[in-house]
């Protein structure tokens, strides 16, 4: 069974910047992702406010982080854990695939994506219900598509979807966005259309979507529209399950509660990245893994 000083369940901004610091400070790591690294960083278009770069996509961005953090790290992906046992001083972590020994462990397991929950979401998943405009975005391209949300992910997917020759309308429940005023301005001026206080009631279709039925919220009224496909950008939802099932304590949406030093309430298990909740930036998440890595390192070191 092997050992580790550290050992980082998740491989998105946090767990790889967590990696990059815990390898080059000389600690044995091991990060283990479900999934291929990225997370939902991989799924964003475009980014303009990552320092350095005045302009990157997340998936790009993602493979320089990998590249980097693999010079001092061993990352395995497509492979999830299962559990953590506390044995004495050391915790054992086990995968569908294998067990391991960890003084430390660092938890990076971020967000979900938040489903609507109306009628035919789930029974067109893959059929024309999607998440991610950057994975599913060019099967729909000259396509009539809908984005549903109102935040700055939906509105940056609604500008990709947009340039790769979608027709594709924003529809929000509110009257307003809350994306910031740039994304805001680009809408503008690339002439996507918004449709205004409604709310997404069924999604219908024989094999593949082919209407949705909205509601309007401020005139009481719905309307079925067609549409080929319907991108979902409504939010997340922390991934806590394991961390509650060692008794990491929980703030009331979920998130897990870390002081200043990414510690939680248990000893040498440390949270960074999206799963604590607060500004979800990816330079906050990147900040936040390299505090943990220090932090496990420092604490290590005071045995």
């Amino acid at each position: 069974m092997e050992e580790y000083d550290i050992l980082i369940i998740g491989a998105g901004p946090a767990g790889l910047t967590a990696g990059i610091y815990a390898g080059r400070q000389g600690s044995e790591t091991l990060i283990l992702d479900k999934i291929s690294a990225g997370g939902l960083g991989s799924e964003v278009p475009m980014m303009e406010n990552y320092p350095g770069f005045e302009m990157i996509a997340g998936m790009q961005l993602v493979g320089k982080m990998k590249k980097q953090a693999l010079k001092y790290v061993e990352i395995n992906e497509m492979e999830e854990v299962k559990k953590i046992e506390f044995k004495g001083n050391e915790m054992r972590i086990s995968t569908q695939q294998d067990d391991y020994i960890a003084k430390s462990v660092i938890i990076c397991t971020g967000t979900k994506h938040r489903k609507l929950k109306v009628p035919g979401e789930n029974d067109f998943l893959g059929s024309g219900v999607c998440y991610c405009a950057t994975c599913d975005g060019p099967f729909f391209k000259n396509k009539k598509v809908l984005m549903i949300g109102g935040g700055n992910a939906a509105a940056q997917e609604a500008l990709f979807l947009k340039n790769i020759d979608c027709d594709v309308s924003i529809v929000h429940r509110r009257d307003e966005l809350r994306a910031e005023q740039y994304l805001q301005d680009k809408l503008h001026e690339k002439n996507i259309p918004i449709i205004w206080n409604s709310v997404v009631k069924e999604i219908k279709g024989d094999t593949k979507v082919e209407t949705v039925v909205l509601f309007n919220r401020k005139t009481g009224k719905k309307v079925e529209i067609p549409s080929d496909g319907i991108f979902i950008s409504i939010g997340e939802e922390p991934t806590n399950k394991l961390a509650a099932s060692i008794g990491v304590k929980l703030d009331p949406a979920g998130y897990l509660i870390t002081d200043k030093f990414q510690r939680t309430n248990i000893p040498k298990v440390y949270a960074a990245g999206d799963i604590t909740g607060g500004i979800k930036q990816w330079v906050v998440a990147c900040a936040e893994g390299a505090i943990a890595a220090i932090s496990a390192y420092n604490d290590l070191m005071r045995e």
